[in-house]
């Protein structure tokens, strides 16, 4: 087991309890909502293990997916480039480590801030899983298609032994994972209205 909760009960939201294995996929659903990026960044700390709650036992902390952001600043004056960012983030002798070279106009002198959604996000995921297969992760920024490959990526870790959790807003796959749980608003009348939507 990877991860125990018990329920976590913020001032905001409720999630229900659940378990984590090792060949598991959850989706936790935080509906598309303006307070779902603040629940995201909650949860992102405690399944790292960043943050603690009473009603979780992390064995394993879970590594976030995060998406690749160069400041403006930087972009112009010394821009990143993919080799740079494996160089720097990913483990060198891993498979995943030059995975991103297989979308054939990606080398590694390609800037980071010319790659659209779904290969920067697709960099970061191949680079957390050069050190990990445990992670956590959203798909915000992708187009449908984007999406449905990077999940597909995700569920192809987990076969081998992986585990994951994915913060979705959107509800689009609920039948293809381990467990669907979704995230509760502390407010009663709000939750009737999302889920009449």
């Amino acid at each position: 087991m990877l991860i125990e909760n018990k329920g976590i009960q913020t001032d905001a939201f409720y999630v229900p309890p659940f378990t984590l294995k090792k060949g598991e996929i959850i989706i936790l659903h935080l509906f598309n909502d303006e307070r779902s990026h603040n629940a995201e960044m909650v949860l992102k700390d405690i399944f790292t293990g960043k943050l603690k709650d009473k009603n979780v036992i992390v064995y394993t902390a879970l590594t976030f997916v995060d998406y690749i952001f160069e400041p403006k600043f930087k972009s112009l004056f010394r821009p990143f480039n993919v080799g740079n960012y494996l160089k720097k983030n990913a483990n060198s002798n891993s498979p995943y480590a030059t995975k991103i070279y297989e979308t054939d106009w990606i080398t590694p002198k390609t800037k980071i801030n010319w790659l659209p959604g779904t290969p920067r996000k697709q960099l970061s995921l191949f680079a957390s899983l050069t050190k990990t297969n445990n992670i956590i992760f959203d798909l915000s920024g992708l187009d449908k298609k984007g999406a449905e490959e990077t999940y597909m990526i995700v569920k192809e870790i987990v076969k081998k032994g992986g585990a994951a959790i994915f913060l979705d807003y959107f509800g689009d796959i609920k039948n293809d994972c381990t467990q669907y749980i979704e995230l509760q608003w502390n407010n009663p009348e709000l939750n009737k209205w999302i889920m009449n939507k």
